[in-house]
Order: structure tokens, then C-alpha cells, then sequence
């Protein structure tokens, strides 16, 4: 029977899923109850569970407290070329006893909230601020055809801090008309931030005087900032600076995690208690598919008005005495930093003081493929909702979420070119939202839908920044980094960032020290949310090939669409469901999706799971020996469905390594067949499969452990490859360009080889195109500059690798699949994208291909892979969902959960781990003992059944008191 996971597998939650985004870094406990540490009553312990070094466990005196330095933050802060400087002298004073407050009691419905200071003087309004969202865009451009996306680098050279979360593609030009207040253009030449007067900021300490702070933007995190670092310090000058009316804002309502509730609640239980009666709480989620409504339980969200939060926080910091400038112009951040101690830009996505400072900040922004706008519903959802309307102009979705009793957020979403096809772009806005509520009646229950003063359609926009923090100016909140809104994580980040910035200014003793620890805490914590939003907002853009899913699957892929959820954790919210959607896959009752058998050709896999190709270099001239022997046997042995070889080379020329075993003659033909006899003697039901490959232009280098991809000291040979291009330029053998002979050998090279592989008794061939070896090298336009039949467009540059699939084809036995492992993308500009990559694969199956291995890159050395848990499988999931063809995953899928998440979502097929078999050779066999499986696509060998359940650990619980005893009888 299968086992559920003890714990959430994923450990997150996600609007979509469900809020609880915990993970290091996070604030929540930090700034524990300032009154309760000052009067020496004991803190709430609401963030336990958090990890050691976080918010929670490193602080929990706020007030009235010795500085406490963070163990392991950075203590060094390098001052920038051209940094803004502070005013002279100043630095921060001690904090003060704070006055005991009464304690925390998570019951009391709060009074009301003062309301926020009228501040006179109309200004004009202008969009930008909140955290959240992009700012709209004016939508009465022309109708153009779509701009393709692709990155803004805001300064040249500059490389991206964090992990990249979007598709990058090679700077294009783009027309001078700018959407709210963001560059449209593919590439701006940024603005130098203008120097300011002063003495450079080098390492003050914080002595008696207190800190005097400007905060531009006056959106929930900068208010929140604002209202911390004043409480904690009542003495400190804070100023917030807003453009803006008090309560413009973008958008509707807000979802809040309950990790960040948390953080709120230990920080500032008033803030807290203000908010927690406001908010609309549910726990559902409703996926509408061609009119079918299949709803997920077990989930949690808590929304609320964004005016409403900005009321409460503005009242807050009336309260505590923060100055707000509504409706004012906004000073610059140099003149801002000129006569303060800390300047806070919280100015949002189109942060100006951002683009001002661009050439040091070193921001990127990425413009994806959907137009979106933010309205609003006169009735509540009774749970979040997902609809997908298939119109005749394309795929549109309705997300839409509950944020009072009366009152709902609706975002509008489509691709760019059906937004285009359905004239939105030549649309007021009026028309444009009475088109919405046309198109989503049913949801809306035929009632009509409301634009707020910034609606407006808009392309999101992802922001990195390579620094966070410039002298005494520091970004916080979307004019940091942003994430889509379909995990709703923009005022989270910002609340968040502004709970650890007012963390660190207390604990350390410089402001340099203080923002790069800030920096530092918050930036992993940052990318990983960015990963997450990046695959949500992917899966929205790829919507149209996930439509003709069976409706729970479909459901299923949606819910799990940012791998945040997984079928694991889903499975503890909503069993009910989690069962049904493995029912409809196939999954015998107590069977894991990744226990199920998959077919390719005569060839039966019991299971999933792959070992993946590795690269041993641990032949001798080719021939494979007792290591490698051992080594695919024991993977053999370990319960997985299909065990790949590493690349097997053609000739002797087409090596990696002098390492790198071969099949071009007898002898490797025989070590290969005594491999395949054991495995298929000791492990029966296990298949083995070769790859085939030549290493065209990175061949003739060291062992992978004296130096990956340098040349041999010695002993080199030549090298061949489509174009005469050195893989490291300046450091490797310049190939020579193959001639017609020459690719008439290579292609009989192969085919002989194929032919040895099938005497060897190999279930499984694959042809490997990829990573930069000589048939991938004629598929990236990045490798193959020739003018002849096999170069130019993707139809040239396919000819030879193809000739060579045929001639393998042709000689390996017709009952056993044949698969191509290609490279995706090249993770450069100008090289094969995900679009190439569904062509190619459409070419590879045309011509018998029984699958498709996905992987990416290794193509050109200045590749820029966007690494992350799983971070290849949305290409394979691409083909798959265009093609219909069977695909192979491979690339950080490193626990059995993702592998059960993956397939249930109908994302791939089967699942190549390498690294996971080489922690543990037994990886599927030790994953099924797991998961509580005992059936027979896991079987363990028979000298090794006693060890097939999970060893006893000593005793972590203490035995439970069965008595106690009072005072002794009288009686």
C-alpha cells in the first residue's frame, strides 16, 4: 500500500496551491514582540520550524536589546564605484527599551483603525507604485504585430545577480514608446546616477544619534519599512515620499502566505491584528476545463482590499509617526541620500530610481508573451478560480480570487498574438472589459466587471537587479525583483524585504554591513520564488498545448505548473482528488505514477525511471572494463526501468577523452556484451540501452578530472566538426570542416557501430545530437556556418543528422526503440530555441524516433543556463504537449516526488537521473520503499530482500507520561 509523504514534499505553497511559502531566509519571528522582550515576557514561537540562521531563530529581542551580529551574514560591504553618499555624520543611535505592550492574543478582533492623514495638495496620479504588479501600460499603441520577447538589459554587460528566470534571447531593438514607466525596448543604454556631494559612505558605525530615513514609494513595503524601522527606533526620522494619492493603487486585492502573516504578527502585532480582521479566508480551488468545474481542496489563501491594506498601514504609520507625502513630487534618490542616513527606493516595477542608477544597480528586464489586466468582480468567488476559454482567436484564462464578502479580483490573460487577434489593441478600455465579461460570463454569473483607475493591458515584466543595494540607497520590493502574479508574490516579497531590511539595520554595526546582509538573506530566498513564478507564468504562455488534457490532468498539471506543489503534497491536502487524478492515469490502487510500466516499440519498461547517461572516462582504448561492469550493474541491480551507457564513441577520433569507451571493434563489442548478459542475468526485467556519439569539435581533451575541456598535453588528434570553430577559442584545436566524403564515413561509422551494439544484446539505442558533439554541432546555428546543402536554415542544418538516424535505423533491429537526445536550447542568443527544438524533434520522429531525450546547452562555452530544481523538463514537456510523441526528462530531477509529479501532469514520459544514481545506486528501489511499494516494477534482488524496507533509527520521541502522581493519601 502506498505510504502518504510524512511532510509537505515540497515544502511551499502558492496562490494556485496555497500560501505557506516557507524557506530559509524568511522574517517571520525576528522581530518578535518588541514590548514582550523589553517587560522579559517570553516570545511566540509562531515561525518554529524555520531554519536555524533565519529570522526566527536568530532574533527575537527587537527592543530594548544589545545588538545581536547574524551568524554567518556577510561583514563586508564594498562601496561602489560612484556610490550615493550619505549625509555627513550621520549614523543610527542605540535602540531604546521599548514600552510594554500588551501580548499577543490571536483572538481579539481589532478596534478600528485610525484613518490615514489627509495630506492636501492635489497632484496628478501617475501608475508605478505598489508592489505586486506591473504598472499598466497606456493601451492605444497601433496595432503592430507582437514584439518577440526577450530580456531588457538595462546595462550592457552586466550580468544577471540572481538565477535567470525567463527565456533569454539576443537583444533586439525595439521602438522608443515605453510602457508604465518600464523600457520597452529590448536594449537601453542605462542613465549614471548622478554623483552626489559628501564623503564617500565607508564603514560608519551606528553611536548615539538616530537614523534619519526616506522611503520613495509609498506601496505596501514601503509603508511597511517605514513603519517597522519606526518602531523600533521611535526616535528615527522616517519620511515616506508618494506621487500618488493615498489610495491609488494597482489592482484589486492582495494574498498574504500564512509565513508572512507570521513574520507581521511577531514584528507588529498591531499591524497584525488590524489585517486579521479583514482578511476573506478559503481553502478551494475551481479549475473550469470545457465546462467542467473540478475543484482541489485543502489549500488556504488569505486576501484582502490592497486600499484597505494601505489604509492599515498608512493609520500605522500616522501612528507611530512616520511623515507621508501623498500627491508630491518625489525628490530624486541622490538628492534624497544627500541628507539622510538610509534611502529606501520602493518605487515598484518601474522603479525611476532603479533606471536612474542602472549602471550600477545592474538591472535586467525580461518582457514575457501575455497581456494582462487587473479588474474586479461585485461578488465573491467562493474559491480561487482558474477558467480557460477557447475563443476563435486563441486561448484566454480568468484568474480570479475573493478579497472582501462582496468583491472579487479578476485578471484577464492571454497570449500576446491572440490579444492582437481579438482587436483588443485597438480597444478603449470601457470595451475592452465588457469584451472580458462577455467572454467569462458563466464565471461572472453574467454580471458585469470593473477597470480601477490603472487598469490597463500590460505585458509582464520579470525584474533582476545584480546589486540590491548603492552606498546608502537600497531597492526593495518589485524595484528589486518581481514574480508573476500567478503565485501571487509580489507584496509578499515586498512585506517580507522590508520585515529582513529592518532586521539587519538592527543587528549590524554598519549600514554597508547592514544592506549586504540584507542582500544576502533575502536574495535566495528572491530566485527561488522568481524559479517558481518563471514556470507558472511559462505554463500560462504554453496554455493552448495543455488544453486537449484529460480535464483532471489537466486540472493536476495546472496545480502543480510552479513544482512548489507536487503530486506529494497535493496528495496531503486533497487525497480525494490526488487519487482520482491517478486513478485516470493508469496507477494500479496503491501504485506511484512512477511504478507504472511505459512501452516503446517491443520493448516494455516496468517502470519510469532512467539512469541516465554518464561520462565515466574510465575506458582504455575504448574497451569497457570490470568498472564499468560494476558500475551499471549495480545501477541495474537498483530498480530502474531502463539503464542508459554513457556516450559510446564511433571511432577513435571521435573520443571526449582517451577515456571514453567505444564500439569500432570486436573486443568492445564482446566487454559490451558481458555487461549486458548480467543485466539481464541478475536483473531480470531491467533494459539496457546504448548511446552513440561522436565528439566532433570538444574531442581530443583531458580527463573530465584534470581539466574539463582542455586540450590533451600530448597525444591529440584531429578533430572534425561542421564548422572550422574551436569550442574554446584561443585554447582549443581549430576542427576541420567535413567535406562529402568525409560525412559518407561518419554516417557508415555510426552504422557500424549500431550494428555491434545489437550483437552486444543492447535493448535501446540512442543517437546522441546533443551538447555541442558533432551532430548537435550541425543542428545550432551557433556551430554550423556552412554555406552547402548541410548548413543555412534548420532544414540544412538537420540533413546530416537525420542521414545518420536513417542509417542506424536501418541496421538496428525494427522490434527495439530507437531514441535522440537533443539539446533544446543553447542557452545563448542566436542559438536553437524551444521553438527549433519542437521542430527538430518533429523532424527525429518523422524518421522513426520512438522518443525524445530532452535535454539543453553545453553547446558554446558562454552559455547562460537558468539552473533550478527540474529546470530542462518544460522543453521535453513542450514536445511532448505539441507533438504528442513520448519524451525523456533529464536536468535536476533529484527526488521520486518530482518524478511522480512530472509524469501525473502529463509533462514527460519517462525520467533520466544521473546524479541521484551516482549518490545511490539504488535510488528506484530506495524510493519505493519509501512510498511503502512492494509490487513488481521495483523488484530487489533476491541476495538483497532483507534490506528492502527502510532501517530503524534510535528513538527521538520521549515515552509519555501514564501517570501522575498528587500529594500522598490522607486516607
Amino acid at each position: 500500500m502506498m505510504r502518504r509523504p510524512a511532510k509537505d514534499a515540497a515544502g511551499h505553497r502558492e496562490p494556485g496551491a496555497g500560501p505557506g511559502d516557507r524557506g530559509p531566509g524568511t522574517a517571520p519571528g525576528r522581530l518578535a514582540h518588541a514590548e514582550g522582550a523589553a517587560s522579559g515576557r517570553p516570545t511566540h514561537a509562531k515561525s518554529a520550524g524555520s531554519a536555524p540562521g533565519t529570522a526566527s531563530a536568530r532574533l527575537v529581542h527587537a527592543e530594548g536589546a544589545d545588538r545581536v551580529s547574524a551568524a554567518g551574514s556577510p561583514r563586508t560591504a564594498p562601496a561602489p564605484s560612484g556610490a550615493i553618499t550619505p549625509a555627513p555624520g550621520r549614523s543610527e543611535g542605540g535602540n531604546p527599551a521599548a514600552a510594554a505592550g500588551s501580548p499577543r492574543t490571536a483572538s481579539a478582533r481589532p478596534g478600528p483603525v485610525p484613518p490615514a492623514p489627509a495630506h492636501p495638495g492635489p497632484a496628478p496620479a501617475a501608475p508605478g507604485r505598489s508592489e505586486g504588479g506591473n504598472p499598466a501600460a497606456a493601451a492605444g499603441s497601433p496595432r503592430t504585430a507582437p514584439a518577440r520577447p526577450g530580456p531588457v538589459t538595462a546595462a550592457p554587460g552586466r550580468s544577471n545577480g540572481g538565477d535567470a528566470v525567463a527565456a533569454t534571447e539576443s537583444p533586439r531593438t525595439a521602438p522608443d514608446r515605453k510602457e508604465g514607466g518600464i523600457p520597452a525596448a529590448a536594449t537601453e543604454t542605462p542613465r549614471t546616477a548622478p554623483a552626489c556631494r559628501g564623503s564617500a559612505l565607508a564603514a560608519p558605525s551606528f553611536p548615539a544619534r538616530p537614523l534619519t530615513v526616506a522611503v520613495i514609494g509609498g506601496g505596501p513595503g514601503g509603508l511597511y519599512a517605514a513603519a517597522l524601522l519606526k518602531r523600533l527606533d521611535p526616535a528615527r526620522e522616517v519620511t515616506v515620499h508618494e506621487r500618488n494619492a493615498p489610495d491609488d493603487t494597482f489592482g484589486f486585492g492582495v494574498v498574504l502566505s500564512d509565513e508572512t502573516l507570521g513574520g507581521i504578527e511577531h514584528a507588529d502585532p498591531e499591524v497584525y491584528r488590524a489585517l486579521a480582521g479583514e482578511f476573506v479566508r478559503w481553502d478551494a480551488i475551481d479549475v473550469v476545463h470545457r465546462g467542467r468545474t473540478l475543484t482541489s481542496q485543502g489549500h488556504g489563501f488569505a486576501a484582502l482590499g490592497r486600499r484597505r491594506l494601505l489604509a492599515v498601514l498608512q493609520a500605522r504609520c500616522a501612528e507611530l509617526g512616520v511623515r507621508l507625502r501623498f500627491r508630491t513630487d518625489v525628490p530624486s534618490a541622490a538628492e534624497l541620500a544627500a541628507t539622510h542616513d538610509l534611502v529606501i527606493a520602493a518605487d515598484g516595477a518601474g522603479s525611476r530610481t532603479r533606471e536612474a542608477h542602472a549602471a550600477i544597480l545592474g538591472p535586467t528586464l525580461t518582457r514575457h508573451r501575455c497581456r494582462y489586466i487587473w479588474l474586479a468582480a461585485d461578488f465573491a468567488f467562493d474559491a480561487f478560480r482558474f477558467e480557460i476559454a477557447e475563443t476563435e482567436h486563441g486561448v484566454m484564462q480568468l484568474h480570479g480570487y475573493p478579497f472582501s464578502p462582496d468583491a472579487s479580483t479578476v485578471i484577464v490573460e492571454m497570449r500576446e498574438e491572440v490579444w492582437y487577434a481579438a482587436g483588443f489593441d485597438e480597444m478603449a478600455t470601457e470595451e475592452s472589459v465588457a469584451r472580458c465579461a462577455k467572454v467569462f460570463s458563466d464565471a461572472l454569473h453574467g454580471r458585469p466587471l470593473t477597470a480601477g483607475p490603472s487598469s490597463a493591458w500590460t505585458a509582464f515584466r520579470t525584474v533582476v537587479n545584480e546589486r540590491w543595494s548603492h552606498g546608502n540607497l537600497v531597492l526593495l520590493g518589485d524595484a528589486a525583483h518581481t514574480a508573476h502574479f500567478s503565485i501571487g508574490s509580489g507584496t509578499k516579497l515586498a512585506v517580507e524585504d522590508a520585515l529582513a531590511l529592518a532586521a539587519c539595520i538592527r543587528e549590524q554595526p554598519t549600514l554597508p554591513e547592514a544592506l549586504a546582509a540584507y542582500e544576502a538573506e533575502r536574495r535566495p530566498v528572491v530566485a527561488s520564488t522568481q524559479r517558481a513564478a518563471a514556470a507558472s507564468l511559462r505554463w500560462f504562455e504554453e496554455l493552448a498545448g495543455y488544453v486537449d488534457q484529460p480535464p483532471r490532468q489537466f486540472a493536476f498539471n495546472l496545480l502543480t505548473r510552479s513544482r512548489r506543489v507536487t503530486h506529494g503534497n497535493l496528495r496531503l491536502r486533497d487525497e480525494q482528488f490526488t487519487t482520482a487524478v491517478e486513478r485516470d492515469f493508469g496507477c494500479p490502487p496503491g501504485t506511484p505514477p512512477m511504478f507504472t510500466p511505459f512501452r516503446l516499440r517491443e520493448l516494455t519498461l516496468r517502470n519510469r525511471v532512467v539512469v541516465s547517461p554518464m561520462d565515466m572516462y574510465s575506458a582504455t582504448d575504448g574497451l569497457p572494463g570490470d568498472f564499468h561492469l560494476v558500475h551499471l550493474g549495480a545501477r541495474a541491480l537498483g530498480g530502474a526501468g531502463l539503464v542508459m551507457t554513457e556516450m559510446v564513441c564511433v571511432s577513435p577520433e571521435g573520443r571526449i577523452t582517451p577515456g571514453c569507451a567505444g564500439l569500432w571493434n570486436p573486443a568492445q563489442t564482446a566487454g559490451w556484451q558481458r555487461i549486458t548478459d548480467f543485466v539481464h542475468r541478475q536483473s531480470p526485467g531491467t533494459a539496457i540501452g546504448v548511446q552513440l556519439g561522436h565528439s566532433g569539435r570538444k574531442g581530443s581533451t583531458r580527463l573530465m578530472w584534470e581539466g574539463i575541456d582542455q586540450p590533451l598535453p600530448y597525444g591529440n588528434w584531429p578533430l572534425v566538426a561542421a564548422s572550422p570553430l574551436p569550442y574554446l577559442p584561443g585554447t582549443s584545436q581549430v576542427p576541420s570542416a567535413l567535406h562529402r566524403a568525409a560525412l559518407t564515413d561518419l554516417r557508415e561509422q555510426f552504422a557500424a557501430a549500431a550494428r555491434r551494439a545489437a550483437r552486444a544484446g543492447f535493448d535501446l539505442l540512442e543517437l546522441h545530437a546533443a551538447h555541442g558533439y558533432l551532430l548537435s554541432g550541425f543542428l545550432s546555428p551557433l556551430t554550423n556556418r556552412r554555406t552547402d546543402a548541410y548548413g543555412g536554415d534548420l532544414t540544412g542544418r538537420l540533413r546530416f543528422p537525420l542521414e545518420v538516424f536513417d542509417a542506424v535505423r536501418q541496421v538496428w533491429p525494427a522490434e527495439r526503440p530507437m531514441t535522440v537526445r537533443i539539446s533544446a536550447t543553447d542557452w545563448a542568443p542566436g542559438g536553437t530555441t524551444a521553438e527549433d527544438a519542437v521542430e527538430i524533434a518533429r523532424a527525429f520522429t518523422a524518421h522513426g524516433a520512438d522518443a525524445i531525450d530532452v535535454s539543453t546547452g553545453q553547446v558554446v562555452p558562454d552559455e547562460r543556463p537558468e539552473f533550478g530544481r527540474s529546470y530542462q523538463t518544460p522543453y521535453a514537456d513542450r514536445i511532448r504537449n505539441t507533438l504528442g510523441v513520448p519524451v525523456i526528462a533529464v536536468g535536476a530531477i533529484s527526488s521520486w516526488d518530482d518524478v511522480n509529479s512530472l509524469l501525473l501532469a502529463g509533462r514527460v514520459d519517462l525520467c533520466a537521473l544521473a546524479r541521484p544514481h551516482l549518490y545511490d545506486p539504488h535510488w528506484t528501489l530506495h524510493a519505493a520503499a519509501e512510498q511503502g511499494y512492494q509490487g513488481g516494477a521495483a523488484p530487489w534482488p533476491v541476495p538483497y530482500r532483507a534490506g528492502s524496507r527502510t532501517p530503524p533509527t534510535g528513538r527521538t520521541d520521549a515515552p509519555r507520561p501514564r501517570l501522575t502522581l498528587g500529594p500522598p493519601s490522607t486516607v
